[in-house]
């Protein structure tokens, strides 16, 4: 198997994960997997490798793996991370942003308001783009690395905002407004509408699957 088809199953199983389209918190069987997407054991085994690594899924048993329950307390772990570390990335950035970058934050956001079948995938990316391109400014690498790192954590619930929650129109305003602060260089407004920005979504999050994980019970 080539390197773009590996890429292109591991961005099927991704996506079939965040669209729960996949069984969660029962061990994933490479041979179900392998006759679901008409392909051989060992890419199989390599894919789930990969996404076991990135924090999509988890150890069952000895050997296996399943897709983890989705966690409002996980959830709410990363929304506080967040919340914190991404206002005091931009506070190192604003200072080096300059209208090419704004320009290019503002081309994402059209982006994702022309396009009305973005897929979630699709959608994660460019919102992780029009954040990372602002960010990158700083010359943090190592902040940055971190913020990158919960931003794919963060990816499975990425689902939850876009389809259970209708969450798309506040966050793409909260965007605009965030840009807005910066090209005016009001660092402190910024990172205050930045930091409302993650949190809201976070506890929007949290109080769903609570409430979510109550019914179930």
């Amino acid at each position: 198997m080539s390197k773009q088809q590996a890429q292109i199953l591991y961005n099927q199983i991704k996506l079939d994960i965040q669209e729960n389209k996949l069984p969660i918190g029962q061990a994933l069987k490479q041979e179900m997997l392998s006759q679901r997407y008409n392909i051989s054991r060992i890419p199989i085994r390599d894919v789930l490798q990969r996404l076991k690594n990135e924090g999509w899924l988890t150890t069952c048993g000895k050997r296996g793996v399943m897709i983890p329950m989705l966690n409002a307390t996980e959830a709410e772990d990363l929304y506080l991370m967040r919340k914190y570390l991404e206002p005091l990335i931009l506070e190192y950035a604003i200072p080096n942003i300059n209208q090419q970058v704004i320009g290019k934050a503002t081309d994402y956001l059209h982006i994702i308001d022309s396009q009305e079948e973005l897929s979630i995938e699709e959608h994660g990316e460019l919102n992780w783009q029009f954040h990372s391109c602002l960010y990158e400014q700083a010359n943090r690498p190592t902040l940055f690395s971190t913020i990158a790192s919960l931003h794919q954590l963060c990816g499975r619930y990425i689902g939850y905002h876009n389809q259970q929650l209708n969450y798309l129109k506040t966050s793409q305003q909260d965007h605009y407004n965030i840009l807005k602060a910066i090209e005016n260089k009001n660092t402190e407004h910024a990172k205050n509408l930045l930091e409302t920005h993650i949190s809201d979504a976070g506890k929007t999050l949290v109080r769903f699957l609570l409430a979510e994980s109550k019914n179930e019970n």
